[in-house]
């Protein structure tokens, strides 16, 4: 399997404050990779230095042989990561339909899966289709998730970055976002990284997982391998499963 994002020695943080220590992840295409830790591990530092959005003090992210790492924030979209925050970042004045119209990007070359556009969107949440002329502020907080997640997807993305993206959400509206999430990664082999707090959930459709402790990782290795070792699962997590 080829190799798609690898990440090296990476240090990073906000300011002067460094919150990442010696980071090394490195994930293949086609891939999940369930991230993992208690509240203030670095998790949400991680996934919003490979967006760009913090500063990095030392390391490498590579994505497709690429150095990400040189590129600013806004020009990561262009060459294949696909972010949705915790704070989702959708254009509450504009309906649901302009938001994905707004950031479409064609497919890239040599792109072998079937490209995502706003139509794909529709398919994946019928809920957006029947409020696609719904301003954002119009949306529960449900739909705006599916939204954000939409966005994301009609960028192209090579990789897929989901900070939480279950966090509040009413059980049947989980539920649904993972299916959308399972379709998308099992069944379409879009790459993504995913930090949620729900970790048997998640560690079900993720090929490999890592656990952040104190801003290192503690725990690399199979997914399946870690849900199958609930009482390491608990002690890396320090939480009930």
């Amino acid at each position: 399997m080829a190799e798609l994002l690898k990440v090296a020695a990476l240090s990073a943080g906000y300011g002067e404050a460094v919150v990442l220590n010696d980071i090394s992840i490195t994930l293949g295409e086609g891939q999940t990779l369930a991230l993992l830790g208690r509240n203030g591990t670095g998790k949400t530092t991680l996934i919003n230095t490979l967006a760009g959005a913090t500063r990095q003090h030392g390391g490498s992210i590579m994505l497709g042989g690429r150095a990400l790492h040189s590129l600013p924030s806004h020009e990561r979209a262009a060459v294949g990561i696909g972010w949705v925050p915790q704070e989702r970042n959708i254009f509450k004045s504009l309906t649901v339909h302009e938001n994905l119209t707004a950031v479409a990007r064609p497919a890239r070359v040599g792109r072998s899966a079937k490209p995502w556009t706003p139509e794909r969107v529709y398919t994946l949440f019928p809920r957006l289709a029947e409020r696609s002329n719904n301003l954002g502020t119009q949306l529960s907080g449900g739909e705006q998730q599916m939204l954000a997640l939409g966005r994301a997807l009609v960028l192209n993305p090579t990789l897929l970055l989901l900070d939480e993206p279950c966090e509040g959400l009413a059980p049947i509206i989980v539920q649904e976002l993972l299916r959308a999430i399972r379709r998308v990664t099992r069944d379409e082999g879009l790459s993504a990284i995913i930090v949620e707090q729900h970790p048997q959930a998640i560690l079900a459709i993720s090929d490999t997982a890592a656990v952040l402790d104190r801003g290192t990782v503690v725990y690399s290795g199979s997914a399946s391998s870690l849900q199958e070792q609930p009482e390491l699962l608990d002690r890396l997590l320090g939480v009930a499963r």
